[in-house]
């Protein structure tokens, strides 16, 4: 949502609203066992606020991999 635009009190409805065009439906249609991942930290917080699953950096997942 464009950095912080979504978190504006005047946005984040309209945000929520765009959220909900295609990629919420999406989230909600992945398999829990699916790693949803955002590069953003808005983009994972938005993820998150608008259905409930927890988006990783790709950092965050390569290195998870790394360690198995």
């Amino acid at each position: 949502m464009a950095g912080s635009f979504g978190y504006e009190n005047e946005h984040y409805e309209l945000s929520m609203q765009i959220g909900e065009l295609d990629l919420f439906p999406a989230v909600r249609k992945s398999s829990s066992e699916e790693i949803i991942v955002a590069p953003g930290t808005s983009c994972r917080h938005h993820i998150e606020d608008g259905t409930g699953r927890k988006a990783l950096h790709p950092v965050k997942v390569l290195w998870d991999a790394v360690l198995k």
